[in-house]
């Protein structure tokens, strides 16, 4: 797997940059961890500092001192100009968008994207008068083609959500730019600890910070990290659409990132043992796992990538509706819902077929997604070895 990126000679590493940033405990009596600011008035000293404004914080939704440590941590970790955040990772990709398009634009997005951010482009986008167009994930450069004098921005996730498939995002981005067309890229899967959009190329980052980051499965939480010339364009979406995040679920956040470092070092090393013993099992068709030296794309991960996370899919061989229902429901350690990123494993089975359109999905038998959590590698096997004897009996 690929290793670490070592920072620059004298600049702490990031799991140092995880402990430390966003906290000033001695403007806060000495406490480690920021305090939670509930709140929506914020006080003015005088008429002229009302008319005015130029006071570190002006109202709640605006920020707060617990929004604030938050977004400059993951600015920092992005590597951008600046963090927004909002209520959940579907806030951060509509946030995102509506900063960039106007009715009569077009946009591109990876037929591979989160279904819920296609959905937002289908229905909502499609009533504002914005045309999408899907494109192959595995397209590189040859996004060009689909390019019009009104697109305004491409959408790329790598990988892809559920499927698996790697873009070529500096690739991406330089056809985009060399059209002055915005590139967002959907990072919730990496971290910024794993990959840095924003260096190879993205104007944009977007995490659904519900998942890493809070860690928990306890909280809802996006983050927005634009560079230098796209910020203005992501702080005034702020404003307009009025997003912020909850302050309970903003220090959940930054409770989270005090050990994501170590969390998915963990996922990491646990899901690549899961996905290479699935790869051995009979029942397997094939797993989708980047870091593994069979994907279509590892290369890719391993040039872009420091790591990866416990998040992966395998398509079964064709399997009985019923012999499925005897696998899944009979898992011990395994459960089955949406979202992940938490401390806990997971599996959902899914079928893109309905929702692809600009590529085919094939697959001999089901697709399961499987998120690895924080158990022992030996118990996860042994629960999934059960349920495929399980599988076999039914």
């Amino acid at each position: 797997m690929a290793g670490k990126d070592d920072s620059s000679e004298g600049a702490p590493r990031p799991e140092t940059d995880v402990v430390h940033l966003g906290r000033a405990p001695f403007e806060q009596h000495g406490f480690v961890n920021p305090p939670v600011y509930r709140g929506s008035t914020v006080l003015y000293p005088s008429l002229e500092a009302l008319k005015t404004r130029k006071q570190p914080y002006t109202y709640g939704r605006r920020a707060t001192p617990t929004t604030r440590a938050l977004e400059d941590a993951i600015v920092h970790l992005e590597g951008g100009a600046a963090t927004i955040l909002t209520s959940s990772g579907l806030g951060a990709v509509s946030t995102a968008i509506l900063a960039f398009v106007q009715a009569g634009d077009h946009i591109l997005i990876v037929d591979s994207v989160y279904q819920p951010a296609r959905s937002f482009a289908d229905r909502m986008l499609k009533r504002l008068g914005v045309e999408t167009t899907y494109y192959d994930p595995a397209i590189g450069a040859g996004v060009a083609k689909h390019f019009k004098p009104n697109t305004r921005l491409i959408i790329v996730e790598s990988p892809g959500s559920q499927t698996f498939e790697m873009q070529d995002i500096p690739a991406i981005a330089a056809a985009a730019h060399a059209k002055d067309i915005w590139v967002i890229a959907d990072n919730t899967w990496a971290t910024p600890l794993y990959c840095k959009p924003l260096a190879l190329g993205a104007d944009v980052s977007i995490q659904a910070a519900t998942k890493y980051i809070v860690g928990h499965a306890d909280a809802m939480l996006g983050a927005v990290t634009a560079n230098a010339r796209a910020a203005r364009l992501i702080d005034n979406a702020k404003e307009a659409l009025g997003t912020c995040p909850g302050s309970e679920e903003t220090y959940l956040g930054l409770r989270g990132l005090r050990t994501l470092d170590v969390r998915l070092e963990r996922h990491q090393r646990s899901g690549v043992a899961v996905a290479e013993w699935l790869a051995d099992r009979p029942e397997v068709d094939r797993v989708l796992h980047p870091a593994l030296p069979n994907h279509p794309g590892h290369s890719l991960w391993k040039r872009d990538f420091t790591g990866s996370t416990g998040l992966f899919t395998i398509v079964l061989k064709p399997v009985p509706e019923k012999s499925l229902a005897a696998f899944l429901d009979g898992l011990k350690y395994f459960g089955m819902g949406y979202s992940w990123g938490g401390f806990e494993s997971l599996v959902i089975p899914f079928d893109p077929t309905s929702y692809r359109t600009a590529t085919k999905w094939t697959g001999p038998g089901p697709a399961l997604r499987f998120h690895i959590g924080l158990e022992a590698v030996d118990d996860l096997i042994g629960d999934l070895a059960a349920g495929f004897s399980r599988m076999t009996t039914a």
